[in-house]
């Protein structure tokens, strides 16, 4: 248990303000995280690119946030979790605005969205550093719950708002509202860790971040796993749009109302995210952490090989079956990131951390490319193209499947 763990065992972290405020604060500094997939469409006649070009906007963005969560990650082991998150949450406030009025063709886009993304990380894992040391292992998996829920509000505030948007004035008024908001969200995070302390763990001196890792075959599991999850949900969250849109053209709808109606879904598919990250994280401080990721991996992996195939369903079939994708594509992640936290010493989980963000979203990052790749090589939009791609998906999730299967009797215990 960490320090000042003790004095929250028994508070719910439902019912605590500091845990409702942060999470507050995180879905307003994630308003512009999903400003460029929902603006594509319009983005790529506006600016005269191409699919290539405007996927490498993205890409810089995702490259970026990959190097971020790694250096804020060892920032916060050397200077504390809530100095390196503060100043991140200013810096992404100063980035979200600077591509809010000043991003207005291919270039500006590219270098401008790259450095939001290069200034959001310290929102994410030093927050995780924090909870860990705000909440004793019996309440850390509901805590740690919401704060992963609260990123998937965030990424469906992000389309809302892009989308409210739109209707009001284009991509423009898209991204200028985008950046509007993550100043709000960096102003209540300040207000809500002004207090409190800032934290150093003192490290053993005989210790280094290769000796931790090696004593701690847990730890590695657990970053693989996570690897392997973030392979399957990014390809996840970046093909499902197109998978749907695709499922009701072939059921007689047009291409642009077909496109829209899978934005709102893709909106409803990060709501069940919140919702999943909430109830396994709560389910394993009662199931245990092994339990709840070994099953949640599993079925994940059994959508992703199936669910391809049924592009030429009923969307009355699909669409739930997508929800329900989204909902355990994301279901183990609170839990990867509350059991690493409970396996590696707190003075160097910043460091074990950024070994994992940079690995996870590097796996990330290059999931989308090579479902793509798949697309292409099987060529078609029907069954056989679009199951084959989401297998490249479920591999990964039979990968974080066996790596839960592997992790020691120390892990099944929430």
């Amino acid at each position: 248990m960490t320090p000042g763990a003790a004095g929250f065992a028994g508070r719910s972290a439902g019912r605590d303000p500091w845990v409702l405020l942060i999470c507050c604060a995180r879905v307003f500094l994630f308003a512009n995280f999903m400003v460029l997939a929902a603006t594509l469409p319009v983005l790529m006649p506006a600016w005269g690119i191409g699919a290539a070009r405007a996927g490498s906007i993205i890409t810089s963005f995702t490259l970026a946030y990959a190097l971020s969560l790694f250096a804020t990650s060892w920032l916060a082991d050397h200077f504390g979790a809530k100095r390196v998150a503060l100043a991140s949450a200013w810096a992404t406030a100063a980035a979200a605005l600077a591509f809010g009025f000043g991003a207005r063709d291919y270039l500006s886009a590219f270098i401008l969205y790259g450095l939001a993304g290069l200034m959001q990380g310290g929102t994410y894992t030093p927050v995780v550093m924090l909870f860990a040391e705000r909440f004793a292992p019996q309440q850390r998996g509901k805590a740690v719950g919401w704060l992963i829920g609260s990123t998937s509000v965030g990424y469906a505030g992000s389309l809302g708002i892009a989308g409210l948007g739109l209707s009001l004035g284009g991509w423009q008024t898209a991204f200028a509202l985008s950046g509007l908001l993550p100043a709000a969200g960096a102003a209540l995070l300040t207000a809500v860790l002004w207090r409190q302390a800032n934290t150093i763990h003192a490290r053993a001196g005989a210790l280094n971040l290769r000796r931790v890792m090696a004593a701690s075959a847990d730890a590695r599991r657990l970053i693989a796993g996570y690897t392997a999850h973030s392979w399957e949900l990014l390809g996840m969250w970046a093909w499902v749009p197109a998978f749907v849109a695709a499922n009701l053209a072939q059921g007689g709808w047009a291409i642009a109302g077909a496109s829209g109606l899978a934005a709102y879904i893709g909106a409803a598919s990060h709501i069940a995210g919140a919702g999943a990250s909430l109830s396994m994280g709560t389910a394993s401080d009662i199931h245990g952490r092994r339990k709840v990721l070994l099953l949640v991996a599993a079925a994940c992996a059994l959508l992703s090989f199936s669910i391809g195939w049924m592009v030429g369903a009923t969307p009355i079939l699909v669409v739930p079956l997508v929800l329900a994708y989204a909902f355990l594509a994301i279901g183990d992640s609170a839990v990867l990131s509350t059991a690493l936290t409970e396996t590696v010493d707190p003075a160097w989980l910043g460091s074990v951390l950024a070994v994992r963000s940079l690995l996870g979203f590097g796996a990330g990052a290059a999931a989308p490319l090579a479902f793509g790749a798949v697309l292409d090589a099987v060529g078609g939009s029907g069954p056989l193209a679009w199951g084959l791609a989401f297998a490249s998906l479920g591999i990964a999730g039979a990968l974080a499947a066996w790596f839960a299967f592997r992790l020691s009797d120390g892990t099944r215990r929430g």
